[in-house]
């Protein structure tokens, strides 16, 4: 599926994030930035050690990433040229600022592409896993976050990829992308 935006495209795919070609994808990352399960291990482990290396790296200036917030490495042996790492918020029920953290991931992303000259990124579900954010919310809240982005501000991408890992999560996906 796919929606223009001017000059700018939003796609929606079911497929495998680690296989994308794009200039960038997204990793559902912790705050740790040390790997984990679902989206982030499967970049760590497909991207190799060399990602590992600089998250450390950068965690041992910074700490913690929080919530709504990203760091980017290369992308070691992926197809990309970086990976972004966006730490979601825990869902809580919904009450205590979930959608503007879930939004800032987006926007953060999508601000650090135009900061290295991207043209492509590629974005998983963020927080609708072990984090728990309901898939339909987060979709409303991810879409909404991008589109805005693309019309509202100046920005050298001109692909913005939403890869969902099941029938499921890319079907509520594309109920919430016919209502853009």
């Amino acid at each position: 599926m796919k929606k223009k935006i001017g000059e700018k495209t939003i796609e929606l795919i079911q497929g495998d994030i680690v296989l994308q070609e794009m200039d960038a994808i997204v990793n559902a990352a912790n705050p740790s930035l040390l790997g984990g399960g679902g989206v982030d291990g499967a970049i760590h482990r497909a991207g190799g050690p060399s990602i590992l290396e600089e998250c450390q790296a950068i965690r041992s200036i910074h700490g913690r990433c929080p919530p709504g917030e990203v760091v980017f490495t290369s992308a070691g042996n992926l197809a990309s040229k970086y990976v972004i790492h966006a730490v979601g918020p825990m869902w809580q029920g919904g009450d205590v600022g979930e959608a503007e953290l879930l939004a800032s991931c987006y926007r953060n992303a999508l601000r650090v592409s135009v900061k290295l000259g991207l043209r492509s990124i590629a974005f998983p579900s963020i927080s609708t896993g072990a984090y728990g954010y309901p898939v339909d919310q987060a979709a409303a809240v991810a879409l909404c976050a991008v589109s805005s982005f693309l019309e509202s501000e100046a920005t050298t991408v001109k692909v913005v990829r939403l890869v969902l890992h099941d029938s499921v999560t890319f079907m509520t996906y594309a109920g919430a992308f016919d209502l853009l």
